[in-house]
């Protein structure tokens, strides 16, 4: 029998409505919530991601600032900006869509981003309380595909699952998050011995590395659940996850799709951070 389809767009809305409502309580003790976002340069795929956020931010009643900075853009005129945005009470959240020229540092970028508003959860600062369990901005795509798992009601507490990359951006707060929902975790990588092996022993397969069709069908326990973070543009132009989708669905318990999958995940749960931290400010914060 076909795996459970993990629908994204569905579980994306149904968090984007709860945002909504969230925002519209802001807006009702005070103003909307507010994100800002800065783009540096022309990347395209950078302008399709700014502008999912930005109609994103339209249908949850959150307040869209947008920065357009041309490409040659220096270190200092952008972390100017984030400075003057750190110190703007009318700004809750500041994302800068990465990746950035390459005559920019990125780390600087995100250092400095004030944790309060670091609605990306990328600074080190949540880092370390996502690690130590506090309370703070987690990472949207992380902590989307927690959600996903919640949402479909698949176990997590005392489950094996199986982390298939360890980028800071994906695979390693994932392992973090799913350790912190008493997950036994185990993170897997391109030294990993008998990787098929490991993967095969999981209740619950992350994929996040970056190569299409990475994991088949074989490296899979029957009924698992997987959750495909990857998105390849293969040489035709169509989208590929990292596992081979098509059969993958005939062994895992539950799969999600590339398209249609994580990626709404990731919006909605910036969303969900922009108001957080709203409420924050207001001392509405319900966590």
């Amino acid at each position: 029998m076909s795996a459970k389809i993990i629908d994204g767009k569905e579980i994306s809305a149904f968090i984007k409505q709860q945002a909504a409502g969230r925002a519209a309580a802001c807006a009702a003790a005070e103003r909307a919530p507010c994100l800002a976002v800065i783009l540096v340069g022309d990347d395209p795929a950078s302008q399709v991601y700014v502008r999912n956020k930005h109609r994103a931010c339209e249908a949850c009643g959150i307040t869209s600032l947008q920065f357009a900075l041309p490409a040659d853009t220096a270190q200092a005129e952008l972390l100017a900006l984030i400075d003057r945005l750190n110190n703007d009470a009318g700004v809750d959240g500041i994302l800068c869509q990465l990746p950035l020229p390459s005559h920019l540092n990125e780390d600087a970028v995100t250092d400095a981003i004030a944790p309060e508003k670091d609605v990306d959860g990328f600074h080190p600062v949540n880092v370390g309380k996502m690690l130590a369990g506090k309370d703070c901005f987690l990472p949207c795509t992380p902590a989307g595909v927690i959600e996903m798992l919640k949402y479909e009601k698949i176990p997590i507490a005392g489950k094996h699952a199986v982390v298939i990359g360890r980028s800071n951006i994906v695979g390693k707060p994932a392992a973090a998050l799913l350790l912190r929902e008493n997950a036994t975790v185990t993170v897997c990588h391109s030294r990993t011995a008998d990787l098929k092996e490991t993967v095969k022993t999981a209740d619950i397969v992350v994929a996040a590395v970056g190569r299409p069709c990475f994991v088949t069908a074989d490296m899979l326990k029957p009924g698992c659940a997987v959750i495909d973070v990857g998105i390849n543009r293969l040489a035709d132009g169509a989208l590929a996850g990292d596992v081979d989708f098509a059969a993958a669905k005939e062994i895992a318990g539950a799969i999600t799709p590339v398209p249609g999958g994580v990626g709404p995940m990731t919006i909605a749960m910036l969303m969900m951070n922009t108001v957080k931290s709203a409420e924050a400010r207001l001392g509405m914060r319900k966590g």
